[in-house]
């Protein structure tokens, strides 16, 4: 049996195609799901959300840093996912994780979030991974804290959305807490 470090039991994770355009588009409309992961960007024409996907699959990872589409294993494409601020030197990185709303509470991201860390834990030789999340965002706080990260930080009135300021919350996991979670089959939701 072929082993592959990007698939999991549920989902892979692989470059984003230009054909993807129309599913990252369609996402684009969900106002409040952007809300969640980043903030509420002005419209893009179909034929600038054509244009990304294009820049995307050609583009190089600079560095560490890279962007990833989420598909499950038949081929649907549910989320994306990025790395960046990749410090080799300290040995730290950042990450963000989008599931399509019609694909929330499947275990997509949680099975994504894993592969990406065993991926930069243990082949890529980081040892500890950040994720900042919007402290409006409880499925995410739910997700992270279920991966075993832990609250290590929070910044004050760091995000303005729906007339209001909010709170960002920053969550920390290091590579040896992930390999006993790991070990013990958690982070894996069914």
């Amino acid at each position: 049996m072929i082993s592959n470090v990007w698939a999991g039991a549920k989902v892979r994770l692989r470059a984003i195609l230009p054909e993807d355009w129309e599913k990252f588009h369609d996402n684009d409309e969900d106002s409040d799901g952007s809300r969640l992961c980043d903030v509420v960007h002005f419209p893009r024409s179909e034929e600038g959300t054509r244009l990304w996907t294009e820049q995307e699959a050609e583009a190089e990872p600079e560095g560490d840093n890279h962007r990833f589409a989420i598909e499950t294993l038949d081929g649907e494409l549910v989320g994306s996912m990025n790395t960046h601020s990749c410090d080799t030197r300290h040995g730290t990185f950042k990450y963000g994780v989008a599931i399509f709303r019609e694909h929330w509470r499947k275990g997509y991201a949680s099975e994504a979030v894993h592969l990406l860390l065993r991926y930069y834990f243990e082949e890529l030789r980081y040892q500890k991974v950040t994720a900042n999340i919007y402290a409006f965002n409880e499925a995410s706080i739910q997700l992270h804290e279920h991966l075993g990260f832990k609250q290590e930080g929070r910044m004050r009135r760091m995000v303005f959305t729906r007339g209001r300021h909010s709170d960002e919350l920053i969550y920390g996991l290091l590579n040896e807490e992930f390999a006993e979670m790991a070990s013990k089959g958690a982070g894996k939701r069914a």
